[in-house]
């Protein structure tokens, strides 16, 4: 027998409101002798209103939304948290319909406004420099709850910034990769006219490398932009780091990557955390030169190294992250250092883990 709280789970997501299509919902007011413009008032504020509960569409009659009410189910993300940085940034741990928390960053800039959101409840990839690694995955997010941290995020950006959000990275907690219809179903209604309508290309999605599934994103014409996770370039080091490598090498996912340019004509960015003493040589820019060679890549991201608990990793010194900025610089390869945001609130790159001292 399933448990009570396994039957609550299945019941609202069988039942969720938003898994119906516009012309679904036409069919169902048609059914309740309900005119059809209701469908499409109840839509928007779905979609475009971002409601959270039947109760908040105001211009529905009462009578109306008690029906839905006892039709359907609206498991809408709620914030449960929100920690503000000294530089900014915003971070907010969300409460799913069933109790799980799931963090999300709004990481604001002069020319830019992002959303780093999440895609799964823990994650089961365990790279050792990441927090989110340390997790037990829970759960994949569904499709629309990951609209929701959008936005949710969205709604914070218009607030603190009177401006609307422009960007998009899937570099939250879990592999987006390992969560394909979900993420590709969230970004299909963040990017649509009915939705957020946010343009593709301002969208990012970041894997630590599944082959196949890169191969699958080349298949479906993918519009949105691709990041790898690669962080060291060669196969000895990557293994240390990242487990997810005895089944996906460097060589693979580089004819994965490959492979989903020639469908797609996205060129890749390549994501690099330096680790002092690790993969900061000049040996190992060497190695990140050769690799770029190989792909069709417009960008390497260089990160800096964000501490968290438990992990022996360090930042190397600024004058070693300069010489290989200018290794880089030298042989022609378009690299960017990406300053840490966030970091005094646990919300840089690789420290989101639901902490008990949110």
């Amino acid at each position: 027998m399933p448990s009570a709280y396994l039957c609550k789970m299945l019941s609202a997501q069988q039942n969720n409101i938003r898994n119906l299509s516009l012309s679904e919902l036409v069919n169902y007011f048609a059914e309740m002798d309900e005119k059809k413009f209701r469908a499409k008032q109840v839509y928007e504020w779905l979609w475009q209103k971002h409601a959270g509960s039947f109760d908040a569409m105001t211009n529905i009659s009462k009578d109306l939304r008690n029906k839905l009410a006892d039709h359907f189910s609206l498991p809408a993300l709620t914030i449960n948290a929100t920690q503000y940085s000294a530089d900014g940034t915003v971070k907010s741990r969300f409460e799913t319909f069933d109790h799980h928390f799931v963090e999300g960053v709004l990481i604001p800039t002069e020319e830019r406004k992002t959303a780093c959101v999440s895609s799964q409840i823990g994650c089961s990839l365990s790279c050792k420099f990441c927090a989110t690694g340390k997790m037990e995955r829970e759960r994949n997010l569904t499709f629309d709850e990951i609209f929701d941290q959008v936005a949710l995020i969205n709604e914070q950006t218009e607030r603190i910034y009177n401006k609307r959000l422009s960007n998009i990275v899937f570099m939250g907690m879990g592999e987006p990769l390992l969560n394909y219809n979900n993420v590709l179903k969230a970004i299909d209604k963040i990017s649509a006219e009915d939705g957020l309508g946010m343009s593709p290309r301002r969208i990012t999605v970041s894997t630590a490398g599944v082959a196949k599934m890169i191969r699958k994103l080349g298949d479906d014409k993918v519009r949105f932009k691709l990041a790898l996770s690669l962080h060291a370039a060669n196969d000895k080091k990557r293994h240390e780091i990242m487990p997810i490598n005895d089944s996906n090498n460097i060589k693979s996912l580089i004819e994965a990557l490959n492979y989903f340019y020639k469908q797609t004509k996205n060129e890749v960015t390549f994501e690099y955390i330096l680790f002092r003493n690790f993969n900061d040589s000049q040996q190992d820019a060497e190695e990140l030169v050769k690799i770029y060679r190989q792909v069709p890549a417009d960008l390497v991201n260089i990160i800096e190294y964000n501490p968290i608990d438990g992990a022996a990793f360090a930042k190397p010194d600024e004058e070693t992250i300069g010489a290989f900025m200018h290794y880089l610089d030298s042989h022609r390869v378009n690299a960017r250092l990406r300053r840490s945001r966030g970091k005094d609130i646990d919300a840089a790159c690789g420290q989101l883990a639901n902490k008990d001292s949110f």
